[in-house]
């Protein structure tokens, strides 16, 4: 829904999880259940639980709307003991009208019974899935007071008739749906956008109906591109007799896309794809995280591990999310919810249909976009159903190709790409299957890697240094065959995070190690082979893949070190000896990672044989002859420290809001001690609190945790208060506003 004419109402609910429990209060994102780290029984949150909230309706003529963002997995609505009806599919929107149910001038109450269970009518349900879904309110949810005609949705079509340099001149010719419960009349639509407004005069009928506008013709439009995502400012208002009836404002960018066998080329020039698929889920609650942390997310995925797109594995994700891709350029490929299995019931393939719509109805207007994806991953093929999402996609928008992923060969393409999960590198010298072998076509096609590593080399965070170093290599190794191969628009590898899963799958403690961070976006050695491909200039990287310790790897060895850095050179230092600089030649750089932009310097050197001294040592990276950014470490490390940092300092008191801590026990140098087995206490002062526990044992050496708020706003300060079991304590103040 996209009129302005909304208020949030995320407070002030009531929850209960059964029928006879009590409610007690709570805020919405919220999860029906909060859940153990690892080791859990995920039925656990997998049951019918109530929301009750109390409303206030002004006795007015306005029509009143519900506007649920999502609810896991289906929900009954009652509307002052009335039933409103039954609604289905946790990761769309669900758009309800409630003015014929409430009463005017008084409280009215909602209640919703939430149906958590994973019904095999709903997908992505029906037989098992590598992930878990969560339950609960876990997303906002809007009351709207509208006008008796007012503006539904908005699409903003658009086309690139020419540009240079990133300045393009469009044609826009928006497409508007109108609900109309009133007689037909004559409106006027003024549009608005880069300081000019359009005016058009439209026979607005009874009932729901779309009306497409005049096409808008404007010139020196900054084009959205990945380093320049420049978005505009789009109003559009819906006029009676001079009197605006409804409004709605949103930002829109514009740009030149285009897919075809050769690859993808944004604004004309050519970009392969390098990302990373990511579920939207946290330690403990899930999926119910509010908009700072889902923001959070992306800007980890742009800036801490350098992809360029990423693939909302396997559901459409929060709006939150996708808003933050278009502000700073992370292309996005977005699916419909479901995983490997197809089911005849009748309702269950309504509901892919309905997944579909809802799906590119709400999100048509994101810039970062790039492909819908309107197959249920990895399943096999099925022409009726799979015919029936792309005609759907394709009438709803003209404009985006679609994709399908599937892990099978010689599958039929109903679809625009090709896309196929490849897991065939297994750290042989096969890196990827080729496009012809795996599509059985003679002809190319637009063929995209969609999922490589995961499941087949899973790795923790503590786990031994080589095979820490060996999941770095096998992301590298991907990357960079499929960069030097035209053939592949590029590859997205599984996965940016670790997640919780079903005991079918995982480590048996219902997590995937399938990350290149863990679950509190904590990184693991293959993140930095990520970061180390973002440009020097932005941020210099050097990260040498080591613990630095010669009883860390088999044979009591320390070399080769894998340095993953954007430098030119990197200059080693042990104890008093400087070794010399080591640049890019043959014999430093893996011949697998040469397609890399800035593949990682392999130093391979004698330290010593064994019963030698050890030293400390100090990798310096330098950037057109001079030095600009190093790592050291300790031939002697102790625990020094606690290192205590905060995404944010400020967060809103007014509302659930929340912000990710994460905590390292460092050496004299700054290093994390990746052996630390210790624990911290958290404790809260002011309007705040801890998502989870509060007493936490430190994973590798480290830990993250959230913090949220009350939605008191007793007071503008509020504190963070950490105890450490190594005796070395931390206090932080955080302002709320």
């Amino acid at each position: 829904m996209i009129s302005n004419n909304k208020t949030l109402i995320n407070k002030n609910w009531l929850f209960k999880d059964s029928e006879q429990a009590e409610f007690k209060r709570v805020m919405i994102p919220h999860t029906n259940k909060e859940v153990p780290y690892n080791y859990f029984d995920e039925k656990i949150y997998q049951f019918t639980s109530y929301y009750k909230k109390e409303l206030f309706i002004n006795d007015s003529d306005k029509r009143i709307f519900l506007n649920f963002e999502g609810v896991m997995t289906a929900f009954k609505l009652f509307v002052n003991d009335k039933l409103v009806g039954e609604y289905r599919g946790g990761y769309i929107p669900h758009f309800i009208e409630i003015t014929n149910f409430t009463i005017r001038n008084k409280k009215n109450t909602l209640l919703l019974e939430v149906d958590s269970r994973e019904r095999e009518d709903i997908p992505p349900f029906g037989y098992v899935i590598d992930y878990l879904t969560f339950g609960g309110i876990y997303r906002d949810v809007y009351l709207y007071e509208l006008d008796q005609c007012f503006i539904e949705n908005i699409l903003y079509d658009y086309e690139v008739l020419e540009f240079d340099n990133l300045k393009g001149k469009i044609k826009i010719t928006p497409r508007v749906l109108i609900n109309n419960n009133s007689d037909e009349k004559r409106y006027c639509i003024e549009f608005c956008i880069n300081e000019r407004t359009f005016k058009q005069e439209v026979d607005v009928l009874k009932g729901k109906k779309w009306y497409e506008l005049n096409p808008i013709n404007l010139e020196n439009i900054d084009l959205w591109d990945i380093n320049s995502p420049s978005l505009y400012n789009c109003n559009m208002k819906l006029i009676l007799n001079e009197d605006i009836r409804d409004c709605n404002n949103i930002t829109v960018g514009f740009r030149d896309l285009k897919i075809d066998d050769t690859g993808l080329y944004l604004n004309g020039r050519k970009v392969k794809i390098t990302g990373l698929n990511r579920h939207q889920s946290f330690p403990y609650v899930g999926y119910a995280m509010p908009k700072r942390v889902q923001i959070k997310d992306a800007d980890i995925l742009k800036d801490d591990l350098a992809v360029n797109l990423v693939r909302t594995s396997h559901y459409p994700q929060s709006p939150y999310f996708l808003q933050r891709c278009d502000e700073i350029g992370l292309l996005v490929l977005e699916e419909i919810p479901g995983w490997q299995n197809i089911s005849e019931d009748k309702q269950w393939r309504i509901q892919v249909l309905n997944d579909v719509e809802g799906m590119i109805m709400r999100d048509y207007n994101h810039p970062s976009i790039v492909t819908w994806g309107v197959r249920i991953n990895e399943s096999m093929d099925d022409d009726e159903l799979y015919s029936a999402t792309n005609k759907l996609a394709r009438i709803i928008d003209k404009n985006r190709k679609t994709c399908g992923v599937r892990y099978i060969e010689n599958s039929n393409l109903l679809e625009d790409i090709y896309t196929v999960n490849d897991f065939i590198h297994d750290g042989g010298d096969i890196i990827l299957r080729t496009r012809e072998e795996v599509t059985g076509l003679e002809k190319p096609v637009p063929y995209l890697v969609t999922e490589f590593c995961g499941h087949i080399f899973p790795t923790k965070k503590f786990d031994q240094e080589e095979r820490l170093i060996e999941h770095a290599l096998r992301h590298g190794r991907v990357q960079s065959y499929a960069k030097e191969h035209d053939e592949y628009m590029g590859a997205i590898g599984w996965c940016a995070f670790d997640y919780n899963t079903h005991y079918d799958f995982g480590s048996g403690d219902r997590i995937c190690y399938h990350g290149v961070m863990d679950m509190f976006r904590i990184p693991k050695y293959a993140a930095h082979i990520y970061k180390s491909q973002k440009d020097p200039k932005v941020e210099p990287v050097i990260e040498p893949l080591t613990w630095w310790s010669r009883g860390e790897r088999d044979k009591g060895i320390v070399f080769p070190i894998y340095v993953c850095t954007n430098c030119d050179e990197v200059e080693v230092i042990l104890g008093d000896n400087n070794i010399g600089r080591f640049s890019r030649t043959e014999e430093n750089i893996d011949e697998k990672l040469k397609g890399l932009k800035y593949p990682p310097i392999k130093i391979d050197l004698l330290n010593g044989d064994w019963g030698s001294k050890w030293s400390e040592a100090e990798f310096i990276g330098y950037l057109d002859e001079k030095p600009i950014v190093s790592k050291k470490f300790c031939e002697n490390p102790i625990v020094c420290d606690l290192d205590v940092q905060l995404d944010d300092r400020k967060l809103n008191g007014t509302e659930f809001d929340a912000t990710r801590v994460v905590v390292k026990v460092v050496d004299q140098v700054g290093n994390v001690l990746p052996f630390s087995t210790g624990c911290i206490n958290v404790e809260t002062e002011g309007d705040i609190d801890v998502i989870g526990p509060k007493c936490i044992s430190l994973i590798g050496g480290s830990i993250g945790f959230w913090i949220k708020t009350l939605g008191t706003f007793k007071d503008n300060t509020a504190k963070i208060k950490i105890t450490s079991s190594f005796g070395i304590n931390k206090e932080i103040k955080i302002s709320l506003k």
